[in-house]
């Protein structure tokens, strides 16, 4: 490490703040009521999060009131994760989080990225208590725990920039990702209340079973495989031409997912197959039957392959079943290509996360080290 960098405390550099310890109830408008499942790669997404009436918002900030710029935490389960408490949120801290406010002369975003690094995150490692239901961080020690961060402002602010921008760009990316699918169901649910003709699922696709394959098989090539929760590796040879669409059979019951290339569906999966229509109206078609509602009565909960199948559902015409694919499927590749770039920013501010936490690159060298960075 940089030995203009200095180890301080937390103390020295943020005041800590404990959140409540009891839940208030929830309310469908209002303050926000701050969840640890809201914290997610350093970044507070509010979906995870419930609301509470003014009342019990009053109770629930006695002790501290979030403000844009602390830095939000979990001290129990989801230990290190962090976010900054954003601009324009008016919110209480929930169960099992508290807040680091930063001290003057603490640039707010350089002690998230302090807080995420891999240095602390060894640090919060090495000191959680491990009890019988959750592990911990003890917070009437977390002030003592030793923290990197220099004492020049400016080059805590220059590091942040660098992160943040390439956080920033993840984010509009992720923002538009999701448009685009939003417009890919708007579009659907207008075609499907319009069809006239009804039919069977089972007379327009069919739920294939997916294969087999070991883990140790799951871990190199260009193809992704598919769980029932999502990519869970990679392999050299696909099980089936892309796009397609792959179904929760066990695990994640009832979940759909979409492939835009070839893609290997392990056995916990079905895949779409000799469907009678475009891929991506299968796809959204598949998404709005509350397939996760269809449990088998086996042992082993599962998708009830049955069921699903004698589901009726809403066919249009082959016109409007073209229309619909020329509408949708431009943005469902850009929608893909923005999957792929935002893992590459991922990679990328992961690789330069430790090396500027550490100093071992300085924000004047990124330019010069631009291709070793990127490959």
């Amino acid at each position: 490490m940089s030995e203009s960098w200095p180890l301080r405390r937390i103390d020295e550099v943020a005041t800590i703040f404990d959140g409540p310890h009891a839940t208030p109830k929830k309310t469908a408008s209002g303050p926000w009521f701050l969840s640890i499942s809201s914290l997610v790669n350093g970044r507070l997404e509010l979906s995870g999060s419930a609301h509470l009436n003014q009342a019990d918002f009053s109770r629930w900030t006695r002790r501290v009131e979030p403000r844009p710029g602390d830095v939000l935490i979990s001290y129990e389960t989801r230990l290190g994760e962090a976010a900054l408490m954003p601009v324009g949120v008016r919110g209480c801290l929930g169960r099992r989080m508290a807040l680091l406010r930063p001290l003057d002369g603490i640039d707010p975003r350089f002690l998230l990225y302090a807080y995420l690094g891999a240095d602390f995150q060894e640090e919060i490692d090495r000191r959680t208590v491990h009890g019988a239901t959750v592990d911990r961080i003890p917070l009437n020690e977390l002030g003592e725990w030793p923290i990197r961060i220099p004492l020049d402002r400016h080059a805590q602010e220059s590091i942040a920039e660098v992160l943040g921008s390439i956080d920033d760009a993840i984010q509009v990316n992720r923002h538009t990702e999701e448009l685009c699918w939003r417009y890919a169901e708007v579009a659907f649910e207008k075609e499907a209340a319009k069809a006239e003709v009804r039919v069977t699922l089972g007379s327009v696709l069919d739920l294939a079973y997916g294969k087999a394959l070991p883990a140790r098989s799951r871990r190199v090539g260009p193809v992704p495989v598919f769980g029932s929760g999502g990519i869970v590796g990679w392999h050299d040879r696909p099980l089936v031409a892309g796009p397609g669409v792959v179904v929760g059979r066990k695990g994640t019951v009832g979940s759909v997912h979409w492939s835009q290339s070839d893609f290997f569906p392990i056995d916990t999966t079905f895949y779409v197959a000799n469907a009678k229509m475009p891929m991506v109206y299968a796809h959204q078609l598949l998404r709005s039957l509350g397939l996760e509602n269809m449990n088998s009565d086996s042992a082993v909960p599962g998708l009830n392959r049955s069921a699903a199948l004698t589901r009726i559902v809403a066919v249009p015409s082959e016109g409007r079943l073209t229309a619909f694919r020329d509408q949708v499927v431009p943005l469902v590749r850009l929608s893909e290509h923005l999957r792929r770039e935002t893992a590459a920013l991922g990679a990328l501010r992961d690789t330069l996360l430790p090396e500027l936490l550490s100093g071992r690159i300085r924000v004047r060298d990124i330019p010069e080290r631009e291709e070793e960075l990127l490959a």
